[in-house]
């Protein structure tokens, strides 16, 4: 797959779990877009147009739930995919970025171990 010019969103403010995310992604040849606060979801998506974005669900200073409802209450980004991962136990934080409207939400460990495929496989079912 040609990942020529493919810009992932990132919006994850944990530096070191950020620069694993941009290292994985980095191999697979696409370009990254930090998301550091809340109004850069919108702003960004819209200056990007980003093929996937990414989003912690228990990031402490971008409220996901919120980004997920700008992006999916705007004509332009609501087909974009959004991977999301969280915490295991937290049963509700799933269930509600999924009723959101998130393409595909993992753990956190399986989000770390598999990112680059994960990734691919959300812009695949976006086509």
């Amino acid at each position: 797959m040609d990942h020529t010019e493919r810009t992932i969103l990132v919006a994850v403010t944990d530096i070191f779990f950020y620069t694993k995310v941009r290292d994985a992604l980095r191999t697979g040849g696409y370009r990254i877009e930090k998301a550091r606060a809340q109004q850069d979801i919108a702003e960004k998506t819209t200056a990007t147009a980003p093929t996937a974005v990414i989003l912690d669900m228990n990031d402490l200073i971008i409220d996901a739930f919120q980004a997920i409802e700008t992006l999916k209450g705007d004509a332009r980004s609501k087909s974009i995919p959004i991977l999301a991962y969280a915490n295991h136990e937290e049963v509700d934080t799933w269930n509600r970025a999924k009723a959101l409207g998130v393409t595909k939400i993992v753990s956190r460990n399986e989000f770390s171990a598999r990112t680059k495929d994960l990734v691919d496989e959300v812009q695949k079912g976006a086509r």
